[in-house]
C-alpha cells in the first residue's frame, strides 16, 4: 500500500513519514507542491496526505491538478487552520477527509485506515515482480513457485522499497530514511543497511555471494532487477 505525503515542515513530514512506515506503508515524501504533484502522478499512490500551505503551489492547487488529470486516489489535507471555509473548499474539490493540526500519530493512523477501507483498500495487496512476490499482510516473500519464506519487518520494509521501484536504483539515504525513519549518511548507517541487504539475500538469492535480485551498483546504491 503507497502512501504520498506532501507538507513543506521536514520534521513532521519525517514524523508522519515514520508513523505510516511503522505501520507497514510505502511512502513516497515531497515537500512542496511541483514536487507532490510530479509524484503523485508518477508514483500513482493508493491515498495521498497533501499540506494546505505549501510553497510554490498550494495543497489546494495541487488537489485541483490532481483531480484535473485523472488521479483519483483518495485525499486527506492537513492544516493548522481549522475555518469551515477551508475545510469545505477541500471537500469541494475533492478531498475525502480533512485534519487539523496539531494531531496524535494514532488519530492520522486511524484516520488513513478508514479512507483505505472507504475505498475498498484496507488490505494490502501482494506485489510481484520478476520471480519474486512479496504479501504485505503475511509479510513473506515467494521465489517462483517456492515456499513462503517469513521477513522481519526491516527486512520486509527494505525488500518492499525495491520492489516498488524494480529497475531502478535507490540510493542509500532513501534506502534507511524508509527502512529506519531517518536519512542515514554515516559510515555506521551504510554499514547497517549493508548487513540488512545480505541478510535479506540470503533469504531470496540461490547464490547470497553472486546475487541475481538484489544487484549493489557501486557508489550509487541497490537495485532490484525486475
Amino acid at each position: 500500500m503507497k502512501i504520498l505525503v506532501v507538507d513543506d515542515d521536514i520534521e513532521l513530514l519525517g514524523l508522519v513519514a515514520f508513523a505510516l512506515r511503522q505501520a507497514g506503508y510505502l511512502v513516497i515524501e515531497a515537500s512542496d507542491g511541483p514536487s507532490g504533484l510530479r509524484a503523485f502522478a508518477e508514483e500513482r499512490p493508493d491515498l495521498a496526505i497533501l499540506d494546505v500551505n505549501l510553497p510554490k503551489m498550494s495543497g489546494f492547487d495541487l488537489l485541483r491538478e490532481a483531480r484535473d488529470k485523472g488521479l483519483r486516489a483518495p485525499v486527506m489535507m492537513l492544516t493548522v487552520r481549522s475555518g469551515e471555509e477551508d475545510q469545505v473548499q477541500a471537500l469541494d474539490l475533492g478531498a475525502d477527509d480533512y485534519l487539523t493540526k496539531p494531531f496524535s500519530p494514532r488519530t492520522l493512523l486511524a484516520r488513513v485506515r478508514a479512507l483505505l477501507r472507504r475505498s475498498g483498500l484496507e488490505r494490502p495487496a501482494s506485489m510481484t515482480t520478476g520471480e519474486l512476490t512479496i504479501d504485505p499482510e503475511e509479510q513473506t516473500v515467494r521465489v517462483r513457485d517456492g515456499p513462503a519464506v517469513r521477513l522481519t519487518r526491516l527486512e520486509f520494509r527494505l525488500l518492499h522499497l525495491l520492489v516498488a521501484n524494480a529497475g531502478h536504483v535507490l540510493p542509500p539515504e532513501r534506502l534507511t530514511a524508509h527502512v529506519w525513519g531517518y536519512r542515514g549518511t554515516t559510515p555506521d548507517d551504510r554499514q547497517q543497511l549493508k548487513q540488512l541487504v545480505r541478510r535479506l539475500r540470503v533469504k531470496i538469492e540461490e547464490d547470497p555471494g553472486n546475487p541475481r535480485h538484489i544487484v549493489t551498483e557501486p557508489g550509487v546504491g541497490y537495485r532490484l532487477v525486475p
